[in-house]
């Protein structure tokens, strides 16, 4: 495809270069760092001879001065960070002419949408895994135990849900520049429907279980699968919730530890023994929340792709 190396180049450099960049960088850095120093200082003071998969506990522990874990953190600056790299990615060439001068050269306009995309992909990656690398390095530095090999492949498999994550948002973002001329407008769709998703639809999840399976303290317990069923399905229209679950199988591998029904019902449906989970096994459980996640990346930039091939580019 002609110019994409260009386009993917030129956007690269704009992304590294941007204040904008640096600004969300140094807070997901600075978010990151404190959570697993409150947590470093939290596991210090428990690790006994029997415990299992300590290092991974670096990024699921939290403390009680600061009570949000690392995921947690990264599923809220994500979402931020992703919108960040898409909402003004066409919409302000548009406006500006530069579009139009750019598509007036030898360059076809798949290679400028997939440049785009490929390039802020390759910055929201290269913040995911620098982000995960340094606190994973400052926490084995503070606790002195380091990873087993099925640990790193878990956080190897963390860090892809999140990148996943991350381009689900950009997509829609780009998808929001392509639709709207103004990037505010783009700009307030994108954050507008990350607030729905992360903070709303919970809450609508479960007055709609609720209201359609109703529970007391006196229900049976396949009423309250029942309701929690609804629940979780409602709640899987989110992102957030298809990455949070996923984040929590493939971190938390103790069934000991863990109090999600999700992984619960996925066990005993799969014929497993419940324990500590095999990579294989978790791996088995949160494929359907990661082919989600991926198929909404997809279906978004598909849309922002087909709209920008048929759409009137003119010179203003």
């Amino acid at each position: 495809m002609s110019g994409l190396i260009a386009v993917f180049w030129k956007e690269l450099a704009d992304h590294f270069s941007s204040k904008r960049f640096v600004i969300l960088f140094l807070l997901v850095y600075l978010a990151g760092i404190a959570t697993i120093y409150v947590a470093a200082q939290s596991i210090r003071t428990g690790i006994s001879d029997t415990t299992e998969f300590v290092f991974l506990r670096l990024f699921i522990v939290s403390g009680e001065n600061l009570p949000f874990n690392f995921p947690f953190f990264l599923s809220l600056f994500i979402p931020i960070v992703g919108i960040a790299l898409g909402f003004d990615s066409f919409n302000t060439e548009r406006n500006s002419g530069n579009l139009s001068r750019v598509l007036s050269q030898p360059v076809y306009r798949d290679s400028v949408i997939n440049g785009k995309f490929l390039a802020g992909l390759f910055t929201l990656s290269t913040l995911v895994v620098s982000i995960v690398v340094v606190v994973a390095g400052m926490g084995l530095r503070m606790i002195g135990v380091p990873p087993t090999a099925e640990e790193v492949l878990r956080l190897f498999a963390f860090i892809f849900v999140s990148i996943i994550y991350g381009a689900f948002w950009m997509s829609l973002a780009v998808l929001f520049s392509i639709l709207f001329r103004r990037t505010a407008t783009s700009a307030l769709a994108s954050i507008a429907l990350w607030i729905f998703l992360f903070f709303f639809l919970s809450m609508i999840a479960g007055y709609i279980a609720n209201a359609s399976v109703p529970i007391t303290q006196n229900s049976s317990t396949d009423l309250l699968a029942q309701n929690d069923s609804l629940y979780r399905m409602v709640s899987r229209v989110s992102p957030g919730t298809l990455y949070g679950e996923s984040v929590r199988v493939l971190l938390m591998p103790e069934m000991g530890n863990a109090s999600s029904t999700l992984m619960l019902i996925s066990i005993y449906t799969a014929g497993l023994i419940p324990g500590s989970l095999s990579l294989e096994q978790s791996l088995i459980i949160v494929w359907p929340q990661i082919v989600g996640l991926i198929a909404l990346t997809v279906i978004c930039f598909a849309i922002s792709y087909i709209k920008f091939q048929r759409e009137e580019i003119r010179a203003t």
